[in-house]
C-alpha cells in the first residue's frame, strides 16, 4: 500500500514537471500567434490608446485605422544616419489625413555617432503639427557594439541636444528594463516610453507611454502590431503636439 502510494505520488510529480515544461515551451509561441497577452490595461485609467508601426506592417489601410479606438501613433521615420522607412513618408501623410495624431521615432543604433543620427532624423522628419521625436532605445534589432556607458551617454546626449534644439521638445525616449538597466539614467525620467508586456511600468514613474502588447490584431493593418497607452487625457495627448514649423534647412 505505502509502495503505491509512493508510485502515485512519483508518477503525478513527473506529470506535473512535464506539464511545466510544455507551459514554459509554448508560452513564446502562444505569444507570438497572439493567443496570449499577458496585460490587459484598464480602459477607465488608460482611454486613449495608440499604435507604433514602420514598414514591417506593409501598406496600412490609414482610414480603416482611423475607425478603430486607437487615437495616436508612432511611425518609424529613421534609424541610425542613413536609414529612412521606406513606409514613413506614406504613412505620414496618411495618418494624419485619416484623423490620427501623428509623431516619428527614430531607432537610435549602437554603431554610429549621435550627431550623425541626429542629422538623419532633422533631415527627414517635418516639425509640426506632431507628437515630440520618439528615440528607440533598445538591444533588439540594434548592431553588436556594447559601448561604455560614459562613451554612449556622451553620444546620446549630443544626439537629444540637437533635437531638443531643432525641435523645441523634450523627447520621448522609448526603451526596455534590460537596456535602462545597461544605460539608463535619472534625466531620462522626463518623458519615458516603456515597453513591458507582462507589467504595468511601475518602477518607471516618469513614462507617459506604455507599449503593453506587440501582437494586437487592428482593423487595417496586415498582421501583428504593438499597441500603447497614454498616461492622460486626449487633451493632455493634443498639448504635446509641436506647433511651430521648423525650417529644416536651419
Amino acid at each position: 500500500m505505502l509502495k503505491n502510494h509512493r508510485l502515485r505520488l512519483i508518477t503525478f510529480a513527473g506529470l506535473f514537471a512535464a506539464l511545466a515544461t510544455g507551459a514554459v515551451l509554448l508560452t513564446p509561441v502562444l505569444y507570438d500567434r497572439g493567443w496570449l497577452q499577458f496585460n490587459h490595461p484598464d480602459k477607465e485609467r488608460f482611454p486613449v490608446r495608440g499604435l507604433d508601426v514602420s514598414h514591417h506592417q506593409g501598406v496600412i489601410d490609414w482610414p480603416l485605422v482611423g475607425r478603430s479606438e486607437y487615437r495616436f501613433v508612432y511611425i518609424k521615420a529613421t534609424e541610425g544616419g542613413d536609414f529612412t522607412d521606406p513606409q514613413f513618408h506614406r504613412n505620414w501623410k496618411a495618418s494624419e489625413e485619416a484623423g490620427l495624431i501623428r509623431g516619428a521615432y527614430h531607432f537610435y543604433t549602437l554603431c554610429r555617432p549621435g550627431r550623425d543620427q541626429a542629422e538623419h532624423l532633422i533631415r527627414t522628419v517635418p516639425g509640426a503639427h506632431m507628437l515630440p521625436p520618439a528615440i528607440d532605445l533598445e538591444f533588439g534589432g540594434n548592431c553588436s557594439k556594447r559601448p561604455a556607458r560614459d562613451e554612449f551617454n556622451r553620444e546620446l546626449n549630443q544626439f537629444l541636444d540637437m533635437i531638443r534644439t531643432h525641435y523645441g521638445s523634450e523627447p520621448i525616449l522609448y526603451t526596455t528594463e534590460e537596456f535602462f538597466k545597461a544605460y539608463g539614467d535619472p534625466s531620462w525620467m522626463k518623458r519615458l516610453w516603456i515597453r513591458d508586456i507582462f507589467f504595468e511600468p511601475d518602477d518607471f514613474p516618469g513614462w507617459i507611454f506604455w507599449q503593453y502588447y506587440s501582437r494586437a490584431s487592428v482593423p487595417g493593418i496586415n498582421g501583428p502590431v504593438d499597441v500603447n497607452v497614454f498616461y492622460g487625457t486626449e487633451a493632455d495627448l493634443h498639448g504635446l503636439i509641436l506647433q511651430e514649423k521648423i525650417d529644416n534647412d536651419r
